[in-house]
């Protein structure tokens, strides 16, 4: 019995030997460091989650080229911005509000740019792909987002949906590229949000025991471990230009840090019913209403009025920025397509026959074309009316507020899909009238035990 114990214990002896062997030559018998430290857990974790995800979205951005390969370029910038955060986050205690804002503001600034060049290049044959990554890169936020940082992931992740949604119509018969590189870009926020569900569920956390965090602002990172080569180095895309003024405001309130809840009014002791009975019977506390008044001024923000535009670019005509004005397109061809902009009180009248028409960020503007061959399409809309002359095969209303929809007799043969959307309405011809149909809003969801599934129906209310 001792014979055979002692064999055992020197075969297990062996294979111990062997593996530390394959370790020390694979590299792998010591942790990764960065500027000569050890990295921390939850930096080789990252990398190890998110980074492979990440480099096959750039590889595959590679591959489609354009602007799509440059597009890459800013993202994977951004998300170096984000580990380097990571990384100060592992070694440095809480910072001061001022500090926080120094250590977050190169992450904003990436963001920014990415956002700034979809907004430079809307006449990019790729300006799907641009959106799917401008809508969605801003989940990468979730450094500044408290207790909550999966649940905003998750809703960043779904605003470019409808983005990405376009490009695998648009491809998956074409080029399986294109749909393999939506894949890897939902992968990969969907591999940062369980990276951040496991590491820090409520919130990005500092070292209590860490060093002064001051020093920290203005360094950089190194990059993380090497993937597959990155894509080619490219001129410069130039400066980021103007953005919307929503999100030039939300990135000016990220690099507040935790200053961004300055502005809110403190309720003194004299303001509370319970240390201030003779209040209860007044029913309302007053406050400063000059202090309020100032302070909403201060925080409005006038947006840059940016100056119309008609133009045929490659096969897209764009129509942007009009006002209280009228446009019409007439010499249209079924290879065109039709974009429309950020328009106000207009009405835009489309002649002949073009591939696809699109309603974009406008408000209380009129749309009438004879014939799309693919869609029509509302994206963002207040209060606008269309009318489709003959006919459009497919009628898309995305996150839009009141939208009515006049058919021609051919409507029996128009499909429409609606998502985040209210008061939309369809109008058919009935005789030498309309009959106005809404779209319904409200749904029930039921399981059925017979399909094994959740069924979901029209709510009785609205039916």
């Amino acid at each position: 019995m001792s014979d055979r114990l002692n064999n055992l214990v020197n075969r297990l002896e062996g294979v111990t030997k062997r593996l530390e062997n394959v370790s020390v030559g694979n590299g792998m018998g010591s942790s990764p460091k960065v500027n000569g430290a050890p990295l921390a857990a939850n930096v080789q974790n990252y990398d190890s989650e998110v980074v492979p995800v990440l480099q096959e979205y750039a590889s595959l951005s590679k591959k489609i080229g354009g602007d799509v390969a440059t597009h890459s370029n800013l993202v994977l910038d951004a998300f170096n911005a984000q580990r380097h955060v990571i990384i100060l986050a592992c070694k440095c205690k809480q910072p001061d509000d001022a500090t926080l804002a120094g250590l977050i503001k190169p992450l904003s600034e990436k963001i920014q740019a990415i956002t700034a060049f979809r907004e430079k290049n809307r006449a990019s044959k790729f300006f799907n792909h641009l959106s799917a990554i401008g809508e969605s890169v801003t989940a990468l936020g979730w450094v500044t987002v408290k207790p909550t940082p999966v649940p905003y992931i998750r809703e960043m992740s779904d605003a470019g949906q409808f983005y990405t949604n376009r490009v695998l119509k648009d491809f998956k018969e074409k080029d399986t590229t294109h749909v393999d590189w939506v894949k890897a870009w939902l992968q990969t926020l969907n591999k940062l949000q369980g990276y951040v569900k496991q590491v820090y569920t409520t919130g990005l956390t500092w070292t209590v025991q860490g060093t002064n965090p001051s020093s920290e602002v203005g360094s950089t990172s190194a990059p993380p471990p090497p993937g597959p080569p990155p894509p080619p180095q490219v001129d410069d895309v130039g400066s980021a230009g103007d953005s919307e003024s929503s999100r030039a405001a939300l990135f000016a309130d990220l690099n507040k840090g935790l200053s961004v809840t300055s502005g809110l009014k403190k309720v003194t002791d004299d303001m509370k019913t319970h240390k201030n009975p003779n209040l209860k019977s007044h029913g309302v506390v007053t406050g400063n209403k000059t202090s309020n008044a100032t302070s909403a001024a201060g925080k409005s923000k006038q947006e840059v009025k940016k100056p119309p535009m008609k133009a045929l670019q490659n096969k897209k005509w764009i129509v942007e920025y009009f006002d209280n004005d009228t446009v019409t397109i007439d010499k249209t061809e079924p290879k065109q397509t039709v974009y429309i902009y950020k328009c106000n009180n207009t009405t835009v009248q489309v002649k002949g026959k073009v591939n696809s028409v699109v309603l974009d960020t406008s408000k209380k503007t009129n749309v009438v074309f004879d014939e799309t061959i693919a869609t029509f399409d509302v994206i963002n809309c207040q209060s606008v009316k269309c009318q489709v002359s003959y006919k459009a095969p497919t009628v898309s209303i995305d996150k839009t507020d009141g939208c009515l929809v006049y058919l021609s007799k051919e409507y029996a043969n128009t499909r429409i899909v609606t998502a985040k959307s209210s008061e939309i309405n369809i109008s058919i011809p009935e005789g030498n009238d309309f009959k106005e149909i809404p779209i319904p809003e409200q749904f029930v969801t039921l399981w059925d035990e017979k399909k094994g599934k959740f069924v979901t129906s029209i709510s009785d209310i609205v039916a």
